[in-house]
This record gives structure tokens, sequence and C-alpha cells, in this order.
């Protein structure tokens, strides 16, 4: 029964079925096409005697292997490897059909290939999911055909399995490449110049080659008669702490991808830049209560603990209460930190609901309030209004982008820190306004 159901028939099949019926419906009117059309009957049955016999006269016929990473980082483009292997003694022409994972909707995964007898081939496909959680994969359909292509022989490859999607580990790997290459600046990482001595001091040394002449101790120098330089190190075990909104206002989608998500892979990143600069790194994320709290801490074992925190994130998308996590903050944090918030308003009365709790945060600890543009509005306005209806909506998409600007406004009025930036570039962005705060030694 098994050999019934794995095999399927092709097009050629049914069109030498029609060429036959036609063949025999001119036979009846002309009697010169009758023989041939039976003639040409009989040498269709055997074709197909001998498709069947090259179909399942080898066992093992096809072998066929998926490789899929451990994880799949959630965002980016997760490349799937295949390893088809031929054990026919003919060349067949393949049609391979991977079991993705519901969550991607694929209708039209069909793979072509001609594979050469006693041969193997590698393909690769890749995937972008959207949405962290388990994927699950099915078998790997292969569908072979012999050179007469009048039926196909489909093997069932693969087990099915689960693959974790993470936060966008490539997307940290990629920065962490691009810093051992000092390469940073391709990425979009400014040069960021330190201010003055925000440095904590730390002994006086002899002057070798490439010291900076400003650090030079004077009063040291005279009294060893060898030219002696001040020697300082960076202010560093900072606590750097990433709160997340998980609220409502985080469900908005740009390219398929939530703002809470792009927030937790820009967490990610952050936190990783954060522990390289030797400063400690943590989590607080929160919607209509405080949900996770990661303690920063800058050990080896912090970056595993944040990525599986940050995977694990579950939200109803509720309303967001910035009264509980003012007072979270207040009892849990006694250390001046670093405050990096994403979040989002669309408009100035939603930032005027909660701006009471962002100052009083902003008191003990420097808070930067990170909010998002909407680049779909923003696109809006670069359009041409060919009628009424279109120069309604531009004037709406002005007032929409003139109320971000106004937030920001308000925010820094108040001392607090801004930054307004496109989804895809908040990485980024959140990254050189770190090292901004770092070079201009605001904490």
């Amino acid at each position: 029964m098994q050999y019934i159901r794995a095999l399927y028939i092709k097009n050629l099949f049914f069109q030498g079925i029609l060429g036959l019926v036609s063949l025999f419906i001119l036979g009846f009117f002309f009697s010169v096409v009758y023989p041939i059309a039976k003639a040409l009957f009989f040498v269709f049955l055997f074709a197909l005697v001998v498709d069947l016999l090259l179909l399942y006269g080898t066992g093992t016929g096809i072998k066929a292997r998926r490789f899929a990473p451990e994880k799949l980082s959630n965002g980016d483009e997760n490349e799937i490897r295949l390893f088809i292997e031929n054990h026919y003694p003919f060349d067949v022409r393949l049609n391979i059909i991977d079991e993705v994972p519901r969550q991607f909707q694929m209708r039209d995964m069909n793979l072509k290939l001609k594979l050469e007898k006693k041969n193997s081939q590698k393909l690769s496909y890749h995937l972008r999911p959207v949405k962290r959680g388990d994927y699950q994969f099915g078998h790997l359909n292969v569908f072979a055909s012999s050179p007469l292509r009048l039926f196909s022989r489909r093997f069932r490859e693969a087990d099915p399995v689960s693959v974790p999607v993470y936060p966008s580990y490539i997307q940290l790997q990629q920065f962490q490449f691009y810093a051992i290459s000092n390469r940073l600046v391709e990425y979009g990482i400014k040069k960021i110049r330190r201010i003055g001595h925000n440095q904590e001091f730390e002994q006086i040394k002899e002057y070798v080659r490439g010291d900076d002449f400003r650090t030079v101790n004077w009063k040291a120098t005279a009294r060893k008669g060898e030219l002696m330089v001040n020697s300082y190190q960076d202010e560093r075990s900072q606590q750097v702490y990433c709160l997340i909104d998980k609220g409502r206002a985080m469900k908005m989608p740009f390219h398929g991808m939530s703002l809470l998500d792009y927030a937790i892979n820009a967490s990610l990143v952050l936190s990783n830049v954060a522990i390289a600069k030797d400063d400690k790194a943590g989590l607080i994320t929160f919607q209509h209560k405080v949900s996770t709290t990661l303690p920063a801490s800058k050990n080896k074992k912090q970056m595993y603990l944040i990525m599986e925190t940050l995977y694990n994130q579950k939200t109803a998308y509720r309303e967001s209460d910035y009264s509980s996590l003012f007072t979270h903050v207040k009892r849990a944090l006694n250390q001046r930190s670093l405050l990096l918030l994403f979040t989002n308003f669309e408009s100035l009365y939603g930032l005027e609901r909660q701006l009471p709790y962002l100052r009083k945060m902003a008191k003990d600890h420097l808070l930067v309030v990170i909010f998002f543009e909407n680049t779909e509005i923003t696109g809006m306005l670069e359009t041409r209004a060919s009628d009424l209806k279109e120069v309604y909506y531009k004037t709406m998409a002005e007032k929409f982008v003139f109320d971000k600007k106004v937030i920001v406004k308000e925010l820094q009025k108040h001392g607090i820190q801004t930054l307004l930036t496109p989804p895809e570039l908040l990485t980024v962005n959140s990254i050189n306004k770190y090292l901004e705060i770092k070079a201009r030694g605001l904490i």
C-alpha cells in the first residue's frame, strides 16, 4: 500500500492519454489511423510498465537530509541546507518540497533539480522568521521521475524537528565580527570623541610614544627629571538596564516584525556592547506589571542569561503601567544606572499620561527614552497629493510626524535623553547613543 501512496501521475501521462483518445476518435472516421492508434496504445502501456520498473526497481532510490541550525535568528535570513543523493542508475528529475513551519505560510515551496546517476548535490534556501517561539519542520518530500517522466515516486526523508527562534543572534555575531576587525563604522557605529578626562586616575608613569601630551604631569616631570604622564582608566562597572515595554503600543508591525521584537533584538546587541565596555548589563520587561527582572552583571554567563530571558518573553499586549515600572525601579535599583527605555508614543497625550513617572525615574537615574518613527507615515509626506482625499491623508501624516518632534522636545525639556529612530536602524542608533553617553561622561 505504501508503494501506491508514493506513486504520483505526471502531466505527460495525461497528455499521452489525450493523444491516444484523439487518435482513436480519428480512427473512427479514417480507418487508416486506427491501426496506428492501436500500436501506439501498446507502446504507451509498455512505457508505463518500464517507467514503474525504473522507479521501483531500486530500493534505496533517493536519499535526502536537511541541515537546519539549532536555533533560528529572528528577523534575519537563516540558511537551511539540503543534501540529496541519487542511487538510481540513471539521471532523475527531482521536485523537492520541504514541510517548512506553518508560521511562514509558504505554499509555493518547490525546488527543482536534475541529478545525474549515482551522484549527489547540495541545495539551500532561506527563511526569515518574524516571531520568537518553536517552529516545527515536517518531512522532506522528494518526488523523483525517470527519463520517461510518466510517473514520479515520492520519498519522505528527514524526520520532523522542532527549532526555536531566538532574538537576532546573527546580528549580534555581525557586530562582534565588525568590532574585532575594527570595521564598525561600515555598520553605522560612529567614532565618538571623548570630551575631557571623565576618567578615574590610575597612576603616574613614564612617557612612551603614543601617550597624549595633554596628560603630562609637569610637577612629577620636574622631580623625576624625565617626562611623566598621568594614566587614567575608563569608569567601569556601571549598570546599564534595558527596559522593554511589552504593552499594546509595541504591537505595531514594520516589515513583518513587531516593534517589541525590534526592541528585543536591539537589547541583545546593546547588552553585549555594554559588557564589552566592562559595564554591567541587565533587563527589565513590563506591561500592566513588571514581568521579568535580570539583575545587571558582567560575568561570563550573563549574555546567555540575557538571550534566554529575551527568548522567553510572552505578552498579551496589555496597557503599559508606568507607575508599576517606577515603583519596581525604585526598589530594585539602589545604584545610579543608565536606563534605556524601549517604548513607543504616537501622540502627545500618550506621553503626558506617563511623563510624571518618567520624570521621577530620571531624578535617580540617567533615563533614555527610545521610541520609533512611523516610517510608513513619513513616506506619505514624500508623495505628491493628486486629489482632495490624498491632501487630507498627507495633512494628517504631517500632524503625526510633528507630534513625534514635540514629544522629543517635551522629554528633553525635563532633562530626559531621547532617541527617535526608524525601526530598522534601532540597533545601530541605540549603540551610538550609549557610546555618546559614555564619551560625555554623563554616568
